[in-house]
């Protein structure tokens, strides 16, 4: 079935589905031994739990290998149809998977869309046979789950978004930019392009003078054998997301504070340029102050990102259910 047969059995069948659980459920992202690239390896999932601002307890979770996707669904009567796709940050060394990612999901909830966070795998030369693709593939695998089974969990799959924060912002981006070059198998020519994005503090450049260097040598990085790491020059320009807009990139909600120290605010609004130039409606929420890694709630400001982003997304995609 390909993806245009996919969006009539969608209008033919939603309105057939009767009750279904709402709620959260874990998926692995591809079938056993599916997973493309793969290497035999011994690496082992670490787990690390600190504490938030508020005394919260945090996870940020490293080397993942074997990639998951949590499926937060609304209550029926709040479904607006819309889904999204969360990939947390973590520099593509892990993920800060409750802040900036399951907190965000319920949140999303609360409004009727539909949320998936994204535990994707690490760009590790143990694991995967091309690091730098495997990010990409993990979220490509998301997207497509998503449409595929748009009809079981009630969503218009013509309205399936990505969001981002930090390098899971540059990953969400990457997607929104590289959908045309499918890294995984897609045998039924799903629609790999996100229908918007949202981008939090996200890395966009991996040019010298704008990079998070970390992100950079993660993804593309290559350690010689004396411990010293070479970044290629068509990594650079590939990754770099600022150079791949085109006329049909997604739309985008994009949001930084301007003190960041972590990832240069100029990442943000190179972005938010290069979409203008294409014609790409964009919409931008920043911060005077706030640094870096404050998921939903920046502590020095009364108005949050959150809020205008939710009203963007259902005023643009929320109608014609």
């Amino acid at each position: 079935m390909d993806w245009g047969d996919l969006k009539k059995v969608y209008f033919l069948l939603i309105f057939l589905i009767g009750f279904i659980g709402y709620g959260q459920q874990t998926l692995k992202l591809y079938p056993a031994g599916a997973i493309p690239g793969e290497l035999p390896h011994s690496v082992q999932e670490v787990v690390e739990s600190y504490k938030g601002p508020e005394g919260e307890s945090r996870r940020f979770i490293s080397k993942t290998s074997q990639p998951e996707l949590t499926v937060y669904l609304p209550e029926a009567s709040r479904n607006t149809g819309i889904g999204i796709v969360i990939c947390p940050g973590g520099g593509y060394t892990g993920v800060a998977i409750d802040h900036e990612g399951h907190q965000m999901a319920q949140k999303f909830n609360e409004s009727g869309i539909a949320a998936f966070v994204l535990k994707y795998r690490m760009p590790l030369d143990a694991t995967s046979s091309r690091k730098e693709t495997a990010p990409l593939q993990d979220a490509q695998r998301a997207l497509q789950l998503v449409r595929e089974r748009a009809v079981e969990w009630r969503l218009d799959p013509d309205k399936i978004g990505i969001a981002g924060s930090s390098a899971g912002g540059h990953l969400a981006s990457t997607a929104g930019t590289h959908y045309e070059q499918a890294v995984i198998a897609n045998p039924g020519k799903t629609s790999l392009r996100p229908d918007f994005m949202v981008l939090n503090y996200p890395v966009i450049s991996f040019a010298d003078s704008l990079t998070h260097e970390g992100s950079r040598r993660n993804l593309i990085g290559i350690q010689d054998t004396d411990g010293t790491w070479r970044i290629p020059e068509t990594g650079i320009a590939d990754y770099s997301n600022e150079l791949q807009v085109s006329a049909d990139t997604p739309p985008a909600f994009v949001t930084h504070a301007v003190d960041d120290p972590v990832v240069r605010v100029e990442n943000s609004i190179l972005f938010i340029a290069a979409l203008q130039q294409q014609g790409i409606p964009v919409t931008s929420f920043f911060y005077a102050k706030g640094g870096h890694g404050y998921g939903m709630v920046n502590p020095t400001a009364d108005r949050q990102w959150m809020e205008p982003c939710i009203r963007w997304i259902l005023e643009n995609f929320g109608g014609g259910r």
